[in-house]
């Protein structure tokens, strides 16, 4: 006892050294949880969860535009690709967020070094958001953290391109992460007011995001009477491609199996309802009035919904606020002919991000977060390769061309300025 006593400097008895010590462990043996708010949509969502006051987690926003950059309130704001967009937007070419977020390799992970889990976040059908969301992923599951995609595809109206654009930025991103959880705006029409303002309409799909996320990262972060912990959420998010997530409160006489139906049939659900899925986290929120009966009745929907050989994993929290109500969130996930990494669709071109040479800037247990990027070299071998799977560039006139030499440029090249070199870790081996 005397021997642990000593390892804390000051008068406290050697009992108190024991105790801190023990909850000291105990917290720097959390999951640590990274949200990466990318491009416009994707950093105003981060934003939201700040101001929210959501706790437990370190929140990045990467963006091109220097201006959008500086008034989000996000402790980490990275601003990618000056050099290719000088400070400007990616002017809604993923090329072009695509090329800012390999120009600033380096510092991404230096940022996303040491995390456990890291949520990518966007809406897709831009530029930065659609382009660089990819790298992102993939250099955080390169860096071994449980990766986690939660998207926004675009209104209807905004177009044919953009919804091209999304759709390929989302096989880009299922080709790089474990999970994807795509969120479709035009479903949230239904769910509002015919007399709801353009602007409302947009905060309303970047708190879709915020909630999303919320949603997850608060099953490991809140305890509760049932616990779930971040073991849980990878067994069931690890590696399963396209995922749904749904959330559904109740009150009064059958709240729970009201919440419990709300739940699969939420307007987050995309592609498919909860049929199918082989793997699903259950978080059933009530107050000290929730009771047995409610919570397996309300499993109960969710076994019969689910596969047969489903792997279900749900957990239980007592909120005092939430006395008379019952909140439940699902997650769903490895759906049969819904795709997953291993299965992702083929791209024209595969782009391999090789992080060997920047294994020197992966986060030490010892060396604060905002030092990484000064860390000296290392020999830390990283055997594990992710692949970035990029659509070919764009034809700012035909939405699609399998011409691989079109590129950003197009046929009128000799207008644009030279493009970014690429990074030494891109290149093919000189023989």
């Amino acid at each position: 006892m005397a021997e642990s006593g000593r390892i804390l400097p000051g008068p406290e008895p050697a009992l108190d050294g024991d105790l801190r010590l023990t909850l000291e462990d105990t917290i720097r043996t959390g999951a640590r949880i990274k949200v990466v708010g990318v491009g416009g949509g994707g950093s105003n969502a981060v934003g939201r969860m700040v101001a929210g006051g959501v706790r437990g987690v370190d929140f990045i926003v990467a963006n091109t535009d220097a201006q959008a950059l500086a008034q989000n309130e996000a402790p980490v704001r990275l601003q990618i690709g000056t050099k290719v967009t000088s400070g400007l937007g990616a002017g809604a070419d993923p090329n072009i967020g695509r090329q800012a977020a390999l120009e600033d390799t380096e510092q991404l992970i230096a940022a996303l070094s040491g995390a456990d889990m890291v949520f990518v976040t966007a809406g897709l059908g831009g530029g930065t958001g659609t382009g660089a969301a990819p790298v992102v992923a993939a250099l955080a599951s390169e860096l071994g953290a449980l990766t986690i995609a939660v998207v926004t595809k675009p209104f209807k109206f905004e177009g044919k391109r953009r919804a091209v654009q999304a759709d390929r930025g989302l096989d880009e991103l299922r080709a790089s992460v474990d999970t994807v959880i795509a969120i479709p705006n035009e479903r949230l029409l239904g769910h509002i007011e015919q007399t709801t303002s353009l602007t409302d309409a947009f905060l309303l799909a970047d708190d879709v995001l915020h909630q999303a996320i919320r949603g997850i990262s608060d099953l490991i972060l809140v305890p509760g009477m049932i616990n779930l912990d971040f073991a849980d959420v990878k067994t069931i998010m690890s590696g399963m491609g396209m995922a749904i997530m749904g959330t559904g409160y109740g009150e009064g006489k059958d709240r729970s199996v009201d919440a419990a139906n709300r739940a699969i049939a939420s307007p987050l659900i995309e592609e498919a309802r909860v049929e199918g899925a082989r793997g699903v986290i259950v978080n059933i929120t009530g107050g000290s009035d929730l009771s047995m009966l409610e919570v397996s009745q309300a499993t109960t929907i969710i076994h019969e919904a689910a596969h047969e050989e489903a792997n279900i994993i749900f957990g239980a929290v007592i909120d005092p606020s939430m006395e008379g109500k019952v909140k439940i969130t699902v997650i769903a996930t490895d759906f049969e002919g819904l795709g997953s990494r291993s299965a992702s669709p083929s791209a024209k071109s595969d782009t391999p991000v090789d992080l060997q040479q920047y294994a020197h800037l992966r986060e030490e247990e010892s060396a604060p977060p905002m030092a990484v990027a000064a860390a000296g070299g290392g020999g830390i071998t990283m055997s594990r390769r992710a692949s970035i799977e990029f659509s070919p560039a764009l034809d700012p006139i035909d939405a699609g061309t399998d011409d691989d030499s079109a590129g950003d440029e197009g046929n009128h090249s000799e207008e644009q300025p030279d493009p970014v070199p690429l990074p030494a870790f891109l290149r093919p081996p000189v023989e």
